[in-house]
């Protein structure tokens, strides 16, 4: 890998305008900060492959894996691993690269088309004592093939998107669509210093003579740390911050430590995280429903949840920001700001000395990547209630495996003669939310009114589209003036749902918005709808965030989710043939991407290729399966197509299929409502035990009740509907 820019070994070295200079010319002055980071992970993110980096055992061993022997062994001092590749096959590979030390050690194989794949198999870095020094396959559970979205030769592996952002210092990917080739390139191999401060010949010119130093960076950088300083109040025994809460540091962490959308490599020149990406709110497949870590979101998603980061905590206060170590050792960190003899106190764990901590109890963890042990950092309060109700974990769980959660909740309950509620108070609303319950719009408000979280408002406010009302309306206009991009993007999601006519004006302003990802959000669903006239000021306004938002949408292009949001964009602006090419590369790029097939069959249909459309979908339903957004648009188009009574066989198995899924339900309904109308109120009955808050469910009942000149059950409908959406 061919390394960018010069490093520069001292002062005297010649020097290019903002330029990366190498951790090499930070020793000189950093002696200390620079020998704490050496060694840690940051410095040790990604290491050419030799004797001295690679940690696993290359002298001929084997892993057994699902029938597939792997061998790892040398050839010419190489490191080598015998493989099956994207055919299925054995190859030889070798091992260009190392990725990380502990728990565990992944390799790196070089492509001739500049990609890079991360191999699926690892070595357990830990002790044999901790069941390491061994390989194994990150999904060891599974059942992997080539072919699969999970295989290490597939798009999920790929180095080059996945990984390098993270893992090195200035990365650029470079990707060129036409050729379908990397020129990736980096300043520096590993998270440097200049990864987190910037670019450091300015920082150079300023130490030669500060006194002279005529550039625009304090001190020559773009990010100096700097320390919070704490206090305990000594009537409270609580912590006290004494300087002003400042989020630049959390928000240069959040950069890696993030479950995001990233719109480019210019964050070197970005004002902040939220203009070079956007964060993931509370999803389902991401986090239980009172915002407990589920998939790996990396830290950032957790931490904004917590009463911590409100106070103004940042991750300085805990980790060292060099070795990355905590400050102390296991709980004692937190003992800096939470006095030892109060909450190191039986009084307060209700357990003995020494049985149970903060960390266990407060920072609950969870296994990513088969060993690697990461905790929450949301600093809750257990809630084996929830647990009970909602299913969600909590940390009681991990030391009283053999009690049942309804055992460990009446155990708080006579400690606190109440189950303690904790900051994220949430939980019941994302549920409600999540299940299309009749709750669910009170809820969402209850959430929105609430001092809830920013995530958590964030993750509902794009529903409030879901009931369009005029207070809805208002509403997701109110949160468009929100200080939180990730909230202006989540009141845009709403707005997208109401008539073009009331929102266009509100959306359009946003173009002019602080943050990018703020600003591609809004073009997104601009491009929609026909924006009319503009004036000169508005149309050079809109022409240049159409730019920005097609170019983080090219950034993109070697994802299958890019290709189809090239795809839509084209579409809106006419060039169906560049389209067309979108889906197709999409298919190419990862064949289980479900959103293509939908996509591209529906843009076939608007061509009137109805029967290609068709073949799409069917390919679709071969290779992924039957799948609820395959499903509906395949019954569609034979009922579209008057082959109504297989459209509605298939609305059927899909429906018996999938309970949990609305949309199905209620299309299985209406579509046999013209034969059978008792059997389509049976069938929409049913699905409200599941989704006894689904608008469109209820409204169906409402008219064929109607239909039926039953007056009565269609007013308990309408009656059920109206005491949804009252707030009071």
């Amino acid at each position: 890998m061919k390394k960018i820019l010069i490093t520069l070994f001292s002062f005297t070295a010649i020097l290019l305008a903002n330029s990366y200079v190498g951790d090499k010319a930070c020793l000189e002055c950093h002696k200390k900060e620079h020998k704490e980071w050496r060694g840690s992970d940051h410095d040790l993110a990604m290491q050419i492959a030799n004797a001295t980096t690679v940690l696993g055992d290359f002298n001929n061993a084997h892993l057994n894996y699902n029938g597939i022997i792997t061998t790892f062994f040398k050839k010419n001092g190489k490191f080598m691993v015998r493989t099956d590749g994207a055919d299925g096959k054995l190859h030889d590979y070798e091992v260009s690269y190392t990725f990380g030390v502990y728990p565990l050690q992944q390799y790196m194989v070089k492509f001739p088309n500049g990609r890079v794949q991360v191999l699926d198999k690892a070595w357990d870095s830990r002790s044999k004592s901790q069941g390491g020094g061994r390989w194994f396959h990150l999904h060891e559970k599974e059942n992997v093939k080539a072919g699969d979205v999970l295989h290490w030769s597939g798009v999920n592996f790929n180095w080059n998107y996945m990984c390098a952002d993270c893992h090195s210092t200035n990365f650029q990917k470079n990707y060129n669509p036409k050729t379908k080739k990397y020129a990736s390139t980096y300043a520096q191999i590993n998270v440097s210093c200049e990864a987190c401060h910037g670019e450091g010949s300015e920082h150079i010119r300023w130490a030669k003579n500060p006194k002279s130093y005529d550039g625009t960076l304090k001190k020559g950088l773009k990010f100096i740390g700097s320390r919070n300083h704490w206090h305990i109040d000594v009537s409270t025994k609580k912590p006290v911050l004494e300087n002003a809460i400042n989020r630049d540091e959390v928000m240069l962490c959040a950069k890696c430590h993030s479950r995001r959308t990233q719109f480019g490599d210019d964050f070197k020149n970005a004002k902040n995280y939220h203009d070079n990406y956007r964060l993931a709110t509370l999803s389902e497949r991401l986090y239980e429903p009172d915002g407990q870590i589920k998939d790996e979101v990396y830290v950032y998603g957790s931490f904004v949840q917590s009463k911590m980061y409100e106070a103004g905590v940042t991750c300085s206060d805990c980790h060292n920001s060099h070795s990355l170590k905590r400050r102390a050792v296991g709980d004692n960190v937190c003992n800096k700001c939470h006095l030892r003899v109060i909450y190191d106190n039986p009084k307060h764990t209700h357990h003995k000395k020494k049985s149970a901590g903060c960390i266990a109890c407060h920072m609950p963890s969870k296994i990513y990547m088969g060993v690697d042990e990461r905790n929450d950092h949301s600093f809750r309060i257990p809630r084996p209630d929830l647990s009970a109700e909602l299913n969600t974990s909590n940390a009681c769980r991990s030391c009283h495996k053999d009690k049942t959660d309804s055992f460990l909740t009446n155990a708080m309950k006579q400690w606190y003669k109440k189950i303690p509620i904790g900051h994220q108070k949430f939980a019941h609303q994302i549920d409600a939310n999540r299940k299309n319950s009749e709750n669910a719009y009170k809820d969402l408000y209850a959430v929105l009114m609430s001092d809830a979280p920013d995530i958590a408002k964030a993750t509902l406010i794009p529903r409030l589209g879901m009931y369009p009302s005029k207070q809805t309306y208002m509403t997701s206009l109110q949160m468009l003036r929100s200080h939180n991009p990730t909230i202006r993007i989540a009141a845009l999601q709403s707005l997208e749902n109401f008539p073009p006519q009331y929102v266009m004006k509100d959306i359009f302003k946003m173009l002019d918005d602080g943050a990018k990802s703020v600003r591609i959000e809004a073009m997104r669903i601009l491009l929609q709808f026909h924006t009319g006239k503009l004036s000169a000021k508005e149309q050079k306004i809109y022409d240049r965030v159409f730019q920005e938002y097609k170019a983080s949408l090219l950034f993109l292009s070697d994802r299958a989710e890019g290709q189809v949001a090239l795809a839509r964009l084209y579409e809106n602006t006419g060039a169906l043939k560049n389209a067309e090419t979108a889906y197709k590369e999409a298919l190419r790029i990862q064949k289980f991407y479900i959103v293509t097939y939908v996509n591209y069959a529906h843009f076939l249909q608007l061509q009137g290729r109805e029967q290609e459309a068709l073949m799409i979908l069917n390919k679709g339903i071969k290779l992924i399966g039957k799948e609820p957004l395959l499903l509906e648009p395949l019954a569609l188009w034979y009922i579209r197509n008057k082959q109504k009574d297989k459209g509605v066989s298939i609305l059927q198995s899909g429906a018996k299929m999938y309970p949990e899924n609305a949309r199905l339900q209620y299309l299985y309904g209406i579509a046999i409502a013209d034969k059978n109308i008792d059997k389509a109120i049976v069938v929409l009955e049913n699905a409200l035990e599941y989704h006894s808050g689904d608008l469109a469910i209820l409204n169906g009942l409402i008219y064929y009740y109607e239909q039926k000149n039953n007056k009565m059950m269609s007013n308990l409908y309408k009656q059920k509907v109206h005491n949804m959406m009252q707030l009071q």
